[in-house]
């Protein structure tokens, strides 16, 4: 069993930063990414950004480039997203998602955590 917990949303004013964080814990035997999506009233689920732990790759989306950062922390198994700039737009639930292979089934699997509130207010 996989374990995401997130960690740093809240209330923001228009212009403002905010980080999140999430750990993964259970039983992993590997990360193969790990990523942020989010959900805004009325809209569907959308891609943030992702960090691929087996190549390095990072993906953001176009309309968070330049403002948000992902990345590894010094704690395993986690990661961060840096929100800088934040606009009433990027109000949302975020969700991590993770990649993962655990130790018993050494398949991957897609898995979520239970999301965070980031309200920007203008």
């Amino acid at each position: 069993q996989v374990q995401l917990v997130e960690s740093g949303g809240g209330l923001v004013p228009t212009g403002g930063s905010l980080r999140l964080s999430c750990a993964a814990s259970g039983s992993i035997f590997t990360i193969n990414s790990m990523g942020w999506y989010r959900q805004a009233p009325g809209k569907e689920r959308e891609l943030v950004a992702t960090l691929s732990h087996t190549i390095g790759n990072i993906r953001y989306s176009e309309s968070v480039k330049g403002r948000f950062t992902i990345s590894r922390d010094s704690a395993p198994n986690t990661v961060s997203l840096q929100m800088n700039s934040l606009q009433s737009e990027d109000t949302a639930v975020y969700y991590c998602n993770a990649d993962i292979v655990t130790w018993d089934t050494r398949s991957r699997s897609s898995y979520w955590g239970q999301g965070t509130q980031v309200t920007v207010s203008s």
